[in-house]
């Protein structure tokens, strides 16, 4: 192994794919995003891929089948894009079980707490080991014991003082050495911070290469002065070469060729994962289903972002769809002639201006310096402004990515065009300038523009010339040198037209009104956390539901968020869905849950509280600058979601964590709780579809001490089924939890503790919405770090060690279901 030593910094990452070491047999592989669609090499016109519905979407559906089936499906996109590394899931057992199963590895991230896209590059985090143990590292705890992943990928912000990618706790203590995973660790890109810490303590691979921290020569260096060891670099050569091994490398070339195979079961599978993902939350006198019988010869108005296929977030969850299907094209399709749909906008939905297009006729014409279309792109020596060193013609937009381009490195770079408005006056956005917070960001459109006014005269011709300022270092080694920009630009008559008031005749004149509202990627992206509680924008979204709502009963609102958000309209409307990001089949998912050809069968993964004010985390985020460094403190503890709503008043709420309606009904009971071993409960409970049509619910457990303590939640999940039924229909369901998720982290003993005394087991439909309860007694029990069980007897504090347990339990993280993350923009925001 030790004449490998001098090569694990030459073993470096392209953007996507590991250098080959020909004469020592190592291979490269090839690695891709990501969570919810495998995007390719290319972030802009990237090769087309499918695209599945997101993550939040799949955890709501509380199916694991669903979630393992959309695994196999990754696997399968991985391998026409010629990949054999998938970056993803952010979390989830089945989701892991599922692309593994095909040869394809998945990585697991972003470990650990990447909760904030807020300076998530440098923010230090301090979170206490109890909240870190039992809410999170707990879903990667279960992930890896029962799944396995390959790789697991480390994030870029600290944790108590530590970066995660060099952070001994974590990867040395914790993820190696007490749950004992042998797998491969890699940076988040641009994520690499030590040369030392990340050797010694558990990181493979520095991505992307080549190599920028862990160069040759600073790793040579190290070992020379004794801070990093040969066992060490031995280690991480080991557990790259045994990854290899596993994804068969060694066996002959991979294809890299990238292919976009549209198959029809993946179509079939993400239309009705992203349907039954969809949560009905609420439905006044059953005014849903919309079914084609019903609205025969009725006047529909579809409002808002009907038109917009809102199938995906931004940043890395961005895709190059085969094709996205806009809500209004499905129920046009669903519908029929026999119904009249109509339509208004409503509001303006850009965050950024669009950029202007070589393309589009209306809002004026480009001509580059070569006089064809499009605009001219030169790149200058920052020493020489005056004489470009090359110029390329025909570029698209007025905006220029530096990503996967050696081209712009250390220069300055100018975009000019001849444009020619059609109308008068218009409204522009400067060049972006500065705010490198998180230069990363910056490049998934997620940093925020001024907007300015300038009047043009109809038909006469201006130059435009975007300037970027010199390259410098902008706080991301992978990103030094690198130079990017763009303008946006909007017809002041488009953007001053009376949007709500042709919102509100349309409505007024319809049925039935659907108001379709949500976020797009620019809203919902890596590298910037949610502006407000509200959407957006301006509150043109809630003033839009409300103005429609006031002349239209009959209202029904999509909302196609990852997140939860204000709701100040909800009584004024008869019917709500929220709709998360359902992936390309985006539209005919929602028509087949309005029109009921799909019963609505998803509950909620996440506490939607009325107040922002209320939310656990408000007051901690996003933390404060100390020393120019930001720092956020974890105050809430482990009292998140519903956790934290259970100790406040139900009208805090709008909408509790594992609330979700039906087009039928269900009755939950019977429940009986019996010890199955020394630390496994059986659970029965019965189901019956008490209602007129088939569908599906979740029966929820959860667990917790009869005598509350205030440092303990009142109640956790502890097991959870989908349960789907035929009408009059009765099943007896039967589901199994540990002792140990009864039981709570204890700092200072360094263990997993079960306090003796009277447990309650509950049936529900939610967290608020308990049906049942049983009562158990239990004895203390003790577990060690590496989860062996210590019995300890009220009266006998000898110990006996136990066995490693391995019981089949459908824990909440198997699913992502962990309700860390109440809202967007004032709790801790995981990335998607």
């Amino acid at each position: 192994m030790a004449d490998h030593r001098h090569h694990l910094s030459s073993l470096w990452w392209n953007f996507w794919e590991t250098q080959a070491i020909p004469e020592k047999g190592v291979p490269s592989i090839k690695t891709t995003d990501g969570p919810n669609g495998v995007r390719g090499v290319d972030f802009e016109g990237s090769t087309r891929a499918a695209c599945f519905p997101a993550a939040s979407s799949i955890a709501a559906t509380f199916d694991t089948d669903i979630a393992r089936s959309v695994g196999r499906a990754l696997a399968e996109e991985a391998r026409s894009k010629g990949a054999s590394c998938l970056l993803a899931p952010t979390l989830a057992a089945q989701m892991i079980s599922g692309v593994q199963s095909l040869g394809v590895a998945a990585t697991i991230k972003h470990f650990v707490a990447n909760e904030q896209e807020t300076d998530r590059m440098t923010v230090d985090e301090e979170i206490s080991e109890r909240a870190l143990r039992e809410l999170y590292l707990r879903p990667f705890e279960i992930a890896i014991k029962e799944a396995a992943p390959w790789a697991v990928m480390s994030a870029y912000n600290k944790v108590n003082g530590e970066h995660c990618d060099g952070h001994k706790f974590l990867l040395a203590d914790v993820l190696r050495g007490q749950w004992g995973w042998k797998g491969l660790v890699i940076s988040d890109w641009g994520g690499t911070n030590s040369v030392d810490d990340s050797i010694n303590h558990g990181l493979e691979i520095e991505m992307p290469g080549p190599a920028r921290v862990r160069k040759t020569d600073a790793v040579l260096e190290a070992v020379r002065e004794g801070r990093v060891t040969e066992a060490a670099i031995d280690e991480r050569v080991r557990n790259i070469l045994v990854f290899l091994e596993r994804l068969r490398a060694f066996e002959g070339a991979t294809p890299t060729t990238e292919r976009a195979i549209d198959r029809p079961e993946h179509r079939k599978l993400i239309r009705d994962a992203g349907a039954r993902g969809i949560v009905l939350l609420k439905n006044e006198g059953d005014i849903l289903p919309l079914s084609p019988a019903k609205v025969q010869g009725k006047k529909i108005a579809l409002i808002g972002l009907a038109k917009d296929a809102l199938a995906h977030g931004g940043g890395s969850a961005g895709v190059n769809a085969h094709y996205k299907v806009a809500p209004y094209d499905a129920l046009r399709t669903a519908l029929g002639d026999a119904v009249e749909l109509t339509y208004a906008k409503g509001f303006h939905r850009e965050r950024l201006l669009p950029a202007i297009s070589k393309d589009d006729a209306s809002v004026g014409t480009v001509v580059g310096l070569d006089g064809q279309t499009g605009f001219s792109l030169s790149f200058f020596e920052p020493s020489d402004l005056s004489t470009p060193v090359s110029t390329q013609h025909g570029l698209e937009k007025s905006a220029y990515s530096p990503l996967g381009s050696q081209e712009s490195i250390w220069k300055v770079l100018e975009i000019v065009g001849d444009f020619t408005p059609p109308n008068p006056a218009a409204t522009s956005s400067p060049p972006r300038q500065g705010n490198y917070s998180d230069p990363m960001g910056v490049l998934f459109n997620a940093q925020t523009e001024e907007e300015f006014r300038y009047d043009f005269d109809a038909g006469k011709t201006y130059r435009i010339r975007i300037q970027s300022h010199p390259p410098s270092n902008v706080g991301l080694k992978i990103l030094e040198g690198r130079t990017g920009m763009r303008m946006g630009f909007g017809l002041a008559s488009v953007y001053d037209a009376d949007l709500l008031g042709e919102a509100t005749r349309v409505a007024q004149d319809a049925d039935y009104a659907i108001v379709f509202t949500g976020h797009d990627p620019q809203w919902e992206t890596e590298g910037r956390d949610q502006e407000s509680f509200n959407l957006p924008r301006s509150g043109s979204q809630d003033a839009l539901v409300s103005a429609v709502a006031g002349v239209n009963k009959n209202t029904i609102v999509v909302n196609s968020t990852g997140v939860a958000v204000a709701m100040p309209w909800l009584d004024q409307i008869s019917a709500l869905t929220q709709t998360w990001f359902p992936g390309q089949e985006c539209g005919n998912s929602i028509a087949d849950v309005l029109t009921g050809a799909v019963n609505p069968e998803g509950h909620l993964p996440a506490s939607f509280p009325k107040r922002v004010e209320d939310a656990p985390a408000h007051g901690n985020f996003p933390g404060e600058y100390v020393d120019g460094k930001l720092k956020v403190k974890y105050a809430e503890g482990v009292f998140v979601g519903y956790r934290h709503y259970d100790r406040l008043p139900k009208e805090k709420l709008n909408f509790a964590f594992g609330h979700g309606l039906s087009y039928t009904s269900f009755d939950l009971g019977n429940l009986t709780v019996a010890k199955s071993s020394d630390d496994v409960y059986t659970v029965t409970l019965n189901v019956t579809n008490t209602g007129n049509l088939e569908g599906g619910t979740v029966a929820q457990v959860y667990g917790g001490k009869v005598e509350q303590r205030e440092d303990h939640p009142v109640k956790a999940l502890v097991a959870f089924r989908k349960v789907r039924l035929q009408p009059g229909e009765k099943t007896t369901v039967e589901l199994t939890f540990a002792t140990r998720d009864l039981g709570y982290y204890d700092e200072a003993a360094g263990q997993w503790v079960v306090d003796a005394g009277k447990y309650k087991v509950s049936l529900a439909k939610s967290a608020a919405e308990v049906v049942q309860e049983v009562e158990i007694d239990l004895e203390k029990l003790l577990y060690a770090s590496a989860l062996d069980i210590i019995y300890v007897h009220q009266s006998d504090f000898s110990s006996e060690f136990g066995r490693d347990r391995h019981h089949e339990v459908l824990h909440i993280a198997t699913l992502n279901l962990v309700d860390v993350v109440p809202i967007g923009d004032i709790t801790h925001t995981p990335r998607r």
